[in-house]
């Protein structure tokens, strides 16, 4: 009889290991097929974070769940397309204007040669270079220099144009992606709540810190972009450069870039000001763009991003630091995000009856 009753139970437990088994094994095989898509998605779940309230707007005003998701989408791709468009025509109408105005430089200095002796001659005097040796040849120097950029500028075009089709098919996938995640997140969200085994307001506050980061990234983002394009702006207005507008604003969402910022506009315009002589404005925007300019990011964005989700500036600046490292462009919000769930992880394990007060399910996205 012992024999009988326990058979049934050993066969359950070795179906359940048996289960569990192939469950973790299903799950890594699943994790291998999505892990080439998981930037897109988790760029989609930003940006559906980010405009959920729009979504809302739209399904208030009468429109359909799939006529507002493809507004949205359609929204998102316009706010990023003719801002694209208008600075690069501007930036390709203030380079050609530049070209003019060197071109006749250049040639009222007896051709571009001797007008560039002439600018670069303390520049290399400092480096130990004599201009008025006879064996010195500028155009020499400047074709051995060319040849060498020119090979190195064909191996990045050979990279970009090879990575041009994965760039555009990874902004299908979260434009895709967004589109669901906008038209079903309220489904998409309970279906969380269902999967996971933890209480209701557990998971609502994990979704609430969740999207407060990644709304505080945003807000810490575009801080950053304007008072970096702002800064960038007054110092080329007060150091005489042309169209300091437009060149803020380039700084500004340059900024947004990890790895490049505002560097790629003022660092240009500093060694244009030395190429021309005039060190002393050269300096004084190095000096700003290194100590101003560029810390004004590692303040404001921790600063902004702990005063919204409770935690200390460093640990802020440690997170989005390692999370750019690690993930590149969305590892600002990645890093951030993560150390606030598990900060309200281990809230939740050390002080199980305190609970901080979620939104309500349909202010989330999912």
């Amino acid at each position: 009889m012992d024999a009988m009753s326990t058979s049934p139970l050993r066969k359950d437990r070795v179906q359940q290991v048996l289960l569990g088994v192939l469950t973790l094994l299903g799950a890594y095989l699943c994790f291998t097929i999505v892990q080439p898509f998981l930037m897109p998605a988790i760029a989609a779940g930003a940006l559906a974070i980010l405009f959920h309230p729009v979504h809302a707007k739209m399904r208030k005003l009468g429109l359909g769940p799939n006529m507002a998701a493809a507004s949205g989408v359609v929204l998102i791709l316009m706010l990023t397309l003719i801002p694209t468009v208008f600075l690069t025509a501007s930036l390709a109408r203030d380079l050609k204007s530049l070209y003019a105005l060197l071109s006749e430089k250049s040639t009222a200095d007896g051709g571009w040669e001797t007008w560039l002796t002439h600018v670069l001659d303390r520049p290399l005097a400092t480096v130990g270079i004599d201009v008025d040796d006879p064996n010195f040849s500028l155009k020499t120097m400047l074709l051995g220099w060319a040849d060498a950029a020119s090979a190195t500028m064909v191996r990045i075009l050979r990279g970009l144009a090879g990575n041009l089709a994965g760039v555009l098919f990874q902004t299908f996938v979260s434009l895709f992606t967004l589109y669901y995640l906008l038209r079903d997140g309220a489904a998409i969200r309970q279906s969380i709540k269902d999967l996971l085994p933890l209480d209701a307001a557990t998971i609502d506050r994990l979704f609430f810190e969740v999207q407060n980061t990644v709304l505080a990234n945003m807000y810490g983002v575009v801080a950053v972009a304007v008072v970096q394009g702002a800064l960038t702006g007054v110092a080329f207005f007060g150091l005489g450069l042309p169209s300091p507008m437009l060149w803020g604003i380039v700084a500004g969402m340059c900024s947004m870039i990890p790895l490049v910022g505002p560097p790629i506009v003022w660092a240009p315009a500093a060694i244009y000001l030395a190429a021309s002589g005039q060190y002393g404005k050269a300096a004084i925007l190095a000096g700003l763009g290194l100590g101003v300019i560029g810390l004004a990011d590692n303040f404001i964005r921790p600063y902004i991003v702990s005063g919204q989700v409770s935690l200390h500036p460093l640990l802020i600046f440690f997170a989005l630091l390692g999370g750019a490292q690690s993930f590149g462009l969305m590892g600002i919000f990645i890093g951030p995000a993560a150390l606030s769930v598990t900060a309200a992880l281990f809230e939740l394990l050390t002080h199980p009856a305190k609970h901080a007060t979620p939104p309500s399910p349909e202010s989330h996205p999912v």
